[in-house]
């Protein structure tokens, strides 16, 4: 029943920025890891960005250290991805995705994902 809602993406020149927002309804926002995930075109899908629940600890990939950054807001349940000097590479789409691991079980949601072209 959890559901969560991407905005931001569009297209922005080499060494712009955007910021990507997911807003999340119908599950216990402040208990779930919140990751961003990108897949481009012919290529597999990788996990981008990841936050823990209480915000205090963030992953990002090697390809986008330094230059985004991802954070939450456990009041206002949602989770941005800043995206800054961006690169034609960047070019994917874009999803939010949240997760929480109990013992054996895990309940996932998916946002339906965002384009972001990065090009002249």
């Amino acid at each position: 029943q959890g559901e969560l809602v991407e905005s931001g993406g569009g297209l922005v020149q080499p060494g712009g920025s955007l910021r990507l927002s997911c807003a999340a309804t119908g599950f216990t926002f402040s208990t779930y890891t919140m990751n961003w995930y990108r897949q481009a075109p012919g290529k597999e899908r990788e996990l981008v960005a990841a936050i823990t629940s209480s915000g205090g600890s963030t992953n990002y990939a090697d390809s986008v250290q330094g230059r985004f950054t991802i954070s939450r807001d456990n009041v206002k349940n949602t989770v941005t991805l800043q995206m800054d000097s961006l690169k034609p590479e960047d070019t994917a789409v874009y999803y939010c995705n949240a997760v929480r691991r109990i013992f054996n079980a895990r309940n996932e949601y998916w946002g339906q994902g965002t384009q972001v072209t990065v090009s002249s």
